[in-house]
């Protein structure tokens, strides 16, 4: 006859053990690369991203699709920019949602400075830009690389902006970062 207290004990311990090995699973599990992310290396015209004047893009109001700013190798009419400051915009990448497109400024050889030109504008996603696009930023000032890990529950968004902020590097000459 079989003992039903051993049993139980097997049983509980079975449980216990299980529960330990997927929390090890769980918490060994990676969410990000730590690696590049990817790159657009150009405009859907074949050209690179293009370099532009500090003073040609002005930051768009919060909570508006910003207008959508292609890559340019222009700089604007009578500006002057400093030679020690860059601004690079990146390619505009489609998420599946819209357009995301960030701009990059570099003085010193440090990225002082990354705005989105371009974001999906409806309403849920404006939601999670006004959430995740202002981390990305933070997380791009502080690592100085596009090399950051995406924001939860904006992966979609944090993939193009990280894939559009290299493409800037690149033009800027920073590909490497």
């Amino acid at each position: 006859m079989v003992n039903p207290d051993r049993t139980r004990t097997r049983r509980i311990s079975l449980a216990v053990v299980a529960t330990i090995a997927g929390l090890v699973l769980l918490f060994s599990y990676r969410t990000s690369t730590s690696g590049r992310m990817g790159t657009v290396a150009a405009t859907p015209g074949g050209a690179p991203a293009g370099i532009v004047a500090p003073s040609a893009a002005p930051n768009p109001p919060t909570g508006t699709p910003p207008a959508r700013i292609p890559p340019s190798g222009a700089t604007s009419p009578g500006a002057q920019p400093d030679p020690a400051t860059v601004t690079a915009n990146g390619t505009t990448v489609d998420n599946g949602y819209g357009p995301v497109q960030v701009q990059v400024r570099i003085s010193a050889g440090q990225i002082t400075d990354v705005r989105a030109l371009a974001l999906p504008g409806d309403g849920h996603s404006r939601r999670i830009n006004d959430y995740a696009v202002p981390l990305l930023r933070q997380e791009v000032l502080r690592a100085q690389s596009a090399r950051v890990d995406a924001v939860s529950g904006a992966t979609d968004t944090s993939l193009a902006y990280t894939q559009s902020l290299q493409a800037a590097l690149d033009a800027a000459h920073l590909g490497g970062r």
